[in-house]
């Protein structure tokens, strides 16, 4: 059994086990970031849910399956949270909403055209 396979080096830090080459220089990385997108389908039906898990009790609206690119997603949460009154932000495509505001977004979101479904308990 060969286990010959470079891990670490000292003079350049970690190694990436799938190209070789140093992490902070990995080719295979940056490929698989160009290929990330939403992990929620926009199957044209966006949902608006109450999350609190994982926020230390604080409670976020989250806007999920807005069928927009990167940039229009940000222009449409900045309006959102405008409306809103409070801080947001937009993550793996999802629009992340300070406080519980479903009732507020899930209006103003059939106003701008869009098929909305409230989402969780």
């Amino acid at each position: 059994m060969n286990n010959t396979r470079l891990v670490y080096s000292t003079e350049s830090g970690r190694i990436c086990p799938s190209c070789g080459h140093p992490a902070a220089k990995c080719t295979c990385k940056k490929k698989k970031t160009a290929k990330k997108q939403s992990i929620y389908s926009n199957h044209g039906i966006v949902r608006i849910r109450r999350e609190v898990k994982g926020r230390k009790g604080k409670t976020v609206t989250a806007v999920l399956g807005v069928p927009l690119d990167d940039k229009k997603l940000q222009e449409f949460a900045k309006t959102l949270k405008r409306l809103c009154g409070t801080g947001g932000t937009v993550k793996d495509g999802v629009i992340l909403i300070q406080g519980d505001h479903r009732e507020t977004l899930l209006k103003e979101i059939k106003q701008q055209g869009y098929t909305v479904k409230l989402a969780g308990g």
